[in-house]
């Protein structure tokens, strides 16, 4: 099952998109699939037919791990 991550790069968009398996700390890469802005938009400077990229963590300031559709159904704290 695919997780969306929302990776953080200083001084660019946030750039969306899936991975197999959430990054370890002995990671230095992420590869990343069906990238995209965080509102679906393409990323201006990859090119249309791009379905993957590599990202070097060391570019990284913050991933954002976002909620998928099964975690979206969850009813959380209701008062009556």
């Amino acid at each position: 099952m695919a997780t969306t991550l929302l990776f953080h790069i200083p001084n660019e968009e946030p750039i969306a998109g899936e991975v197999d398996e959430l990054p370890g700390p002995q990671d230095t890469i992420v590869v990343l699939k069906n990238p995209r802005r965080r509102d679906g938009k393409d990323i201006h400077y990859l090119d249309p037919e791009v379905n993957s990229i590599i990202v070097p963590l060391s570019r990284v300031t913050i991933i954002e791990i976002l909620p998928g559709a099964e975690e979206e159904d969850i009813i959380g704290f209701v008062r009556d």
